[in-house]
């Protein structure tokens, strides 16, 4: 039994000895690639033990990534398949939702704006989504948003939804309260077929609050510090999350230091006092942490960030400063493109400056204003490769948050 004994470690040992080789080299930076594949397949214990194998024979794995889908989708898309990934078209209370007929089937429009008052509940509210996302194709549905911040900022109204205290109000609850309502309303928002909320306004008003137009005066800020602002704008984002609803923060990188509201004006909206390390903007940046579904840029200009673009038109801002150093890679969404503050610049290049500056998602709040904004993207694509490759990318990062959200398959 000794000799027995011997015989089997002997066995044993020039086994280890000469698989050893092959186990370093693995784990190794010099494996090559035989060797790689060998000691791949060694773990999933295949049938076939040969000493090389054929790198054909090694299965590749597919990346069903929600980017690494949206990467394919949009690469089997027309340009202007692409394009209509990249605006937001209003449906106005009252209209009939077969008006977004043509812009949806034929224009491809892969986002809806549900805009103005509302007062016909969650089922009238939800009539109008369901018929819309009947024209979209059934593996690309629409992103279908909404202002639903709460007090004077609620669009949908009637019966199945609760009437919202204002984002002041909001700042009073503890995060925690305010999460739990946030996922009430949030319910009630899928119920009708709204899938993001644009909201919340995350800008810290640092004037007089009634000087503040466009946030202060309507008491749309959570009327917070910074700080403070940023924790209940995640307690939102989250409650949102939480009934499967996304959301949008918004007007980066904030209103609160200007008098005139872009939405009705062009004057009063250069802020001169935010800055890229200041606090006003670090709040949005804290809020990221929650994930929103988008970022969705201010129309005002911030002389000392970019004294020649308004925010949703700056490089500056989006590319070089959100998407460069702070890291952010989702949707990057503007204010109505269609607003008072943008009055100068011509309908057919709203789209193709947002694209250019780094953004993705043409929000509109003018029917009139869509032809011209998918025109101008289209006429752009079409005669500029580096443009084109811009539209692309943008697509990508829409389709992204489709598939995320299962709007997408």
């Amino acid at each position: 039994m000794k000799k027995a004994h011997g015989f089997f470690t002997r066995l044993v040992a020039a086994c280890c000895v000469a698989m050893l080789p092959v186990t370093l080299a693995a784990c190794s930076g010099d494996a090559s690639p035989s060797d790689a594949a060998t000691a791949a397949f060694s773990t999933r214990r295949p049938t076939v033990t040969h000493d090389s194998l054929d790198k054909a024979q090694v299965p590749s794995v597919r990346d069903d990534s929600p980017h690494a889908k949206a990467v394919r989708a949009v690469e089997s898309m027309s340009v202007e398949e692409r394009v209509g990934q990249l605006v937001m078209a209003p449906l106005f209370a009252g209209s009939d939702p077969s008006s977004l007929y043509d812009l949806i089937a034929n224009r491809h429009v892969g986002s809806v704006l549900i805009i103005g008052n509302w007062n016909s509940g969650t089922a009238g509210v939800a009539a109008a989504t369901s018929t819309l996302q009947s024209y979209a194709p059934g593996d690309n549905q629409l992103l279908m948003s909404t202002d639903q911040e709460g007090g004077l900022v609620q669009h949908l109204k009637g019966a199945g939804f609760d009437t919202m205290p204002s984002a002041t109000q909001q700042g009073a609850m503890d995060v925690s309260q305010l999460r739990q309502s946030a996922s009430a309303w949030g319910t009630q928002l899928k119920a009708a077929g709204i899938n993001v909320d644009l909201a919340p306004v995350v800008g810290t008003v640092t004037v007089d609050r009634s000087s503040n137009a466009p946030i202060g005066a309507l008491y749309r800020d959570f009327g917070l510090d910074p700080a403070g602002n940023a924790d209940h704008a995640k307690a939102f984002i989250q409650g949102m999350s939480d009934s499967g609803v996304g959301s949008a923060i918004k007007h980066y990188p904030g209103l609160g230091s200007v008098t005139g509201n872009t939405d009705f004006t062009a004057n009063g909206i250069l802020d001169t006092t935010t800055t890229l390390d200041g606090p006003e903007i670090s709040a949005f940046n804290s809020t990221l942490e929650a994930s929103p579904s988008m970022v969705m840029m201010s129309l005002a200009t911030y002389q000392a960030i970019d004294p020649n673009n308004p925010a949703v038109f700056s490089s500056t801002l989006v590319t070089g400063y959100l998407r460069g150093k702070i890291g952010f890679q989702g949707v990057v969404t503007s204010d109505s493109l269609s607003a008072t503050a943008l009055s100068g610049v011509q309908p057919s290049d709203l789209g193709v400056r947002l694209v250019e500056a780094g953004g993705d998602l043409a929000c509109i709040g003018a029917s009139s204003y869509v032809q011209p904004v998918l025109d101008g993207l289209n006429a752009k694509a079409a005669g500029d490769a580096t443009f084109a490759r811009k539209v692309q990318q943008s697509a990508i990062r829409v389709m992204t948050l489709k598939y995320e959200m299962g709007l997408a398959r």
